[in-house]
């Protein structure tokens, strides 16, 4: 290991996934140098194995099962999935695992790379160990953040390293179906890849610990993605834990807590993430490695005034889309601090992630899809606000009807008594991903029931559902 050269940036980010990057966006934008650092791929976790290659395989599922509910096109769709078309299409969407792009597009910001392994050695300073075992120096005049995401957590179960278990990572890379698969967990992640694959060929049990799916949505949503599993012929089994995992003769064998053998040809544990930040140097400044980093509304980690912790490692909401909102907030606070610019940091200010508590959004992207933003009805009541829930049956709207023979759905407005305005809005349904954007304004602009009611939803459309949750709520 030899050290190479030191080099002084005003802002230094751990991490090229699309949180680091919309950082790196935003303070060269205000003129400040920027070095970004990334062991793997410029593009991160999003980009290669996650939010695009899941996506990837997921549409071509959903638009067959839209398309099966036409009388007209339905005889058309009925064979199986070309299974290797669809993975060669996620395998484009994800520029088959080579980052050159996504590197033009720093170098088109004016921002340095450096490839390697990031660790903070005190205050201001990161050292990179490079692939050839080079260190290089960086010190950061104003600001370090870390934006090195989060990796999946796997059970400690004995011998599991052994069986080699598939994580979000391999569900999405993976370049043929598995003729059985088991799938453990009862989350997005899961959800979604128990619909992938059992589309795309594979005979998936779905074993979920908990009483049902998807269980920090409303109650309604899970149930119907699990009615939706099952119908497609997911083997779904709750109150399920597994208890021990082999491999035998390269068969997986997985005995659940009730003495179940199930067997299959590759087990995916969706259960849960952990901070990517075991190995960066947290020590160094005096935090926790391997703990989430505990920041203020501004993204600065508590008890700092230089480093920031933006995405998944600070735990207020582990979605791409949010992570990417606080990273443009972090860099143009981290500008406005370098400038001297007076902060607007108070609610809903420039200079605030706000969202992060009332106004996160989060499509699961199952058949159906499940959307929603803000409180659940339970979240809204244990958090003392005064509130009403309001459901309505997608069957009432002309344009559900018209979107599918048989539409099933549900939405569910959660309406604070005393102002007036939306805590939380769910939608369950084809195509309700593309509806939850009305609300998401709706619930961050706090916009009272009585100027919803101007907004006219045009007919005949799902968005109609809106003016039924209203007359619903005004009776």
């Amino acid at each position: 290991m030899t050290e190479t050269e030191s080099i002084a940036y005003d802002v230094v980010v751990l991490g090229a996934g699309p949180v680091g990057e919309n950082v790196a966006d935003r303070t060269r934008a205000a003129g400040l140098s920027t070095a970004v650092v990334e062991s793997e791929l410029v593009g991160g976790e999003c980009s290669y194995w996650a939010c695009m290659p899941s996506k990837a395989l997921l549409r071509p599922v959903i638009a067959q099962a839209d398309a099966r509910r036409l009388p007209g096109l339905a005889q058309a769709v009925q064979g199986p999935l070309d299974t290797s078309a669809v993975l060669a299409r996620r395998n484009y969407f994800t520029s088959n695992w080579k980052d050159d792009g996504q590197v033009a597009w720093l170098d088109g910001i004016d921002a340095d790379l450096h490839r390697g392994h990031g660790r903070l050695a005190g205050p201001r300073t990161v050292t990179v160990t490079g692939p050839d075992g080079t260190v290089t120096t960086l010190t950061a005049r104003h600001a370090v953040a870390v934006a090195t995401g989060t990796r999946a957590q796997l059970p400690d179960l004995p011998g599991l390293a052994e069986v080699k278990p598939w994580t979000s990572r391999e569900a999405t890379s993976a370049q043929q179906a598995p003729g059985r698969l088991i799938v453990v967990g009862g989350g997005v992640v899961a959800t979604e890849m128990a619909t992938a694959w059992q589309a795309l060929g594979s005979r998936v049990t779905l074993l979920v610990r908990g009483k049902g799916l998807l269980n920090r949505m409303e109650p309604f949503a899970g149930e119907l993605v699990a009615d939706a599993l099952k119908e497609i012929g997911v083997d779904v089994r709750t109150g399920t834990s597994v208890e021990s995992v082999t491999r035998e003769n390269g068969t997986v064998v997985a005995v659940t807590g009730a003495g179940d053998r199930i067997e299959a040809d590759e087990i995916l544990f969706a259960t849960g993430r952990v901070p990517h930040t075991d190995d960066i140097g947290l020590d160094t400044v005096g935090l926790e490695p391997g703990s989430w980093l505990s920041v203020d509304d501004t993204l600065l980690v508590e008890g700092t005034d230089w480093l920031y912790a933006v995405g998944d490692v600070n735990h207020r909401a582990l979605l791409t889309h949010q992570g990417k909102y606080q990273a443009r907030i972090a860099g143009d606070t981290i500008a406005a601090r370098v400038s001297g610019t007076p902060l607007l940091d108070g609610p809903w200010g420039a200079h605030a992630a706000t969202a992060d508590q009332h106004a996160v959004p989060q499509v699961v992207f199952t058949d159906p899809e499940a959307a929603a933003v803000g409180l659940s009805l339970a979240e809204a009541e244990q958090a003392g606000h005064r509130v009403r829930a309001v459901d309505v049956e997608f069957s009432s709207v002309a344009g559900a009807g018209l979107y599918a023979d048989g539409y099933r759905g549900r939405a569910r407005m959660v309406v604070d008594l005393e102002s007036e305005t939306l805590r939380g809005v769910t939608f369950v349904g084809p195509g309700v991903g593309e509806l939850i954007h009305s609300a998401t304004i709706a619930v961050a602009g706090q916009v009272p029931i009585s100027r919803l009611w101007h907004a006219v939803p045009s007919y005949p459309t799902l968005s109609e559902v809106w003016l039924r949750l209203l007359e619903a709520y005004r009776g």
